[in-house]
């Protein structure tokens, strides 16, 4: 995730922008806002090669996007959470 922030900034703020209004995460434990900030303060690898986030694609995409967000979600972020979250099998990430 920390490389994909680097390679495409841009992106990973748009990620954060939906989130930010939909008051949900990109995943149920981590918020892509904190990823970004952490990917500003950590030794994450260098992202190589930087993918261009400037031409007339993602700016079709960002415009898109804001304007997916002014219409109401079609789920609550809280029931979203839950249809996609598995029963825990006793793993040791969880004990």
């Amino acid at each position: 995730m920390l490389l994909s922030i680097g390679r495409r900034p841009r992106l990973a703020a748009l990620y954060a922008e939906v989130e930010q209004v939909r008051g949900d995460s990109v995943r149920a434990d981590w918020r892509i806002a904190d990823l970004i900030r952490h990917a500003d303060t950590c030794t994450a690898p260098e992202p190589g090669i930087v993918c261009p986030d400037d031409g007339p694609e993602f700016a079709a995409l960002q415009q898109q996007v804001r304007a997916a967000l002014t219409h109401e979600p079609r789920k609550q972020p809280v029931l979203a959470r839950l249809s996609r979250r598995l029963p825990c099998d006793g793993c040791t990430a969880h004990a």
